[in-house]
């Protein structure tokens, strides 16, 4: 069966979700912003089928948010890099974090932190609005067209 694709839709949740809606995509990505980089250090930690974490990996360098570059050449072998989109995409996982932190956990149970480098605090990812700096609330927001995003008509073109 072959899934829904939703890379064209005029959403850019669907087409996020068309890239990174599966299981192991956003596993994967969480992995390299950890430091991993190699195929079979990827495969090891999360213990998914190897056919099934190729195709995530060539879609990801596909994409433009892992760059795949060799470190050895007998036989080849190659490490995965995030780029500058790639990295871009920690904001998507910080906020599934924050989320996952806030309502799927039972107080009584241990849980993973973010924790800063420098001071040693946890860190607690929040969406703020990059203009105005105030955190988003779903409240006072709306879905709109961009005016420079808003097509003509067939007829007016």
């Amino acid at each position: 069966m072959r899934r829904t694709r939703f890379d064209r839709w005029p959403c850019p949740i669907a087409r996020a979700t068309d890239l990174a809606g599966d299981w192991w995509t956003p596993l994967v990505l969480r992995d390299a912003f950890a430091g991993t980089r190699r195929f079979e250090d990827f495969q090891r930690g999360l213990g998914m089928p190897r056919a099934v974490l190729a195709k995530r990996l060539e879609r990801l360098v596909d994409e433009g948010l892992l760059t795949k570059q060799p470190y050895a050449e007998r036989p080849v072998r190659y490490e995965y890099r995030l780029t500058d989109k790639g990295r871009a995409f920690w904001d998507v996982l910080a906020a599934m974090f924050r989320w996952g932190s806030d309502w799927l956990w039972h107080e009584d149970e241990p849980r993973v932190v973010l924790v800063d480098r420098e001071s040693g605090s946890e860190v607690r990812p929040l969406m703020v609005d990059e203009r105005t700096g105030e955190r988003l609330d779903v409240r006072r927001l709306r879905v709109g067209l961009a005016a420079r995003n808003r097509r003509q008509p067939e007829k007016e073109r």
